[in-house]
């Protein structure tokens, strides 16, 4: 099946500004490969609106009255998560609490509502295809402000991190230091793609759904300590 053959990426616009769902969903729609199934004015309204229809991505906005982009997030990636949508948060601003948050909660990256429209494209691709929206400088600068705004006294990795072996643990701590896994295999010394079995089965076994959630859980876990030069 080529790329053209293949089914468009269903989305759902949620945000509480009816002028910014309009026009999101407008850029969408100009995308051959993408088909906007819906919009929400609330969490609540795209949390029942993703479980009637089965999105691929939802375009979630922070702040919204009621039930908020991060509790919908919550909903959306707790559970079952493989068998959620990936979320992308729509924020004004660029890393602050709320990113954090939604992070946290499952979101695979995060986008300003300003974003240019090669920007939202790519970034909807890129979340669709199994990868988190942190790129590595911004990996880099989430790590920093983790440890700017939530300082966590790490000793040494948690408990969460105990069914892990040696070698992925140290992929994990590379990855959540911002290492692509070009980059990975290069410091170890292996294939990108034996990095890529290490990236897997990690977040298989802490169940987590990209990089995005290994970068929250290296950080919480004390495996990575911001600003030190070393890890947990």
């Amino acid at each position: 099946m080529t790329a053209a053959d293949a089914a468009p990426v269903r989305v759902i616009v949620a945000d509480d500004q009816q002028i910014v769902r309009a026009a999101l969903a407008a850029l969408l729609a100009t995308q051959p490969d993408f088909v906007v199934v819906a919009t929400a004015h609330d969490g609540a309204e795209a949390v029942r609106l993703c479980r009637e229809l089965r999105p691929d991505v939802v375009l979630m906005d922070v702040r919204m009255p009621g039930v908020d982009g991060i509790e919908a997030t919550r909903l959306l990636t707790g559970g079952r998560p493989e068998d959620g949508p990936r979320v992308l948060v729509l924020t004004t601003f660029d890393l602050d609490d709320d990113v954090y948050d939604a992070l946290r909660a499952g979101a695979s990256g995060f986008l300003h509502q300003d974003v240019t429209a090669e920007r939202l494209f790519d970034a909807v691709r890129v979340v669709t295809a199994g990868e988190a929206l942190l790129a590595p400088a911004v990996t880099r600068r989430l790590i920093g402000e983790l440890a700017r705004l939530r300082p966590i006294s790490a000793e040494l990795p948690s408990a969460v991190l105990a069914g892990l072996t040696a070698r992925e643990l140290e992929v994990l701590r590379l990855v959540a230091e911002g290492l692509s896994n070009q980059q990975i295999a290069a410091r170890l010394m292996v294939t990108e793609e034996t990095v890529k079995t290490h990236v897997s089965h990690t977040l298989r076994k802490l169940g987590l759904r990209d990089r995005a959630q290994a970068v929250i859980t290296a950080y919480e876990s004390g495996l990575v300590v911001p600003g030190t030069g070393r890890s947990g």
